[in-house]
């Protein structure tokens, strides 16, 4: 049962809702079923990427990503 953000074409009004498999969702301030999905703000955090660090060349001795001298070997 997915909640989803939805804005009221009507009144304007923007909320969050939870759908329970073929329902119609409406507004709950006019009762209006013309709604707009918004993006989720859960969903939006859900595919951050992580940057990779950037050091350099990769380390001669070991193929540390950060560098030479980031580990023991060198």
């Amino acid at each position: 049962m997915p909640i989803f953000e939805y804005a009221c074409s009507d009144c304007k009004s923007e909320f969050e809702l939870l759908v329970q498999g073929s329902q119609r969702p409406a507004c709950p301030q006019c009762t209006s079923p013309k709604l707009e999905k918004k993006w989720s703000g859960f969903a939006v955090g859900a595919v951050a990427v992580t940057p990779v660090p950037t050091g350099g060349a990769p380390c001669g001795s070991c193929g540390d990503p950060r560098g030479p001298g980031a580990c023991s070997l060198n």
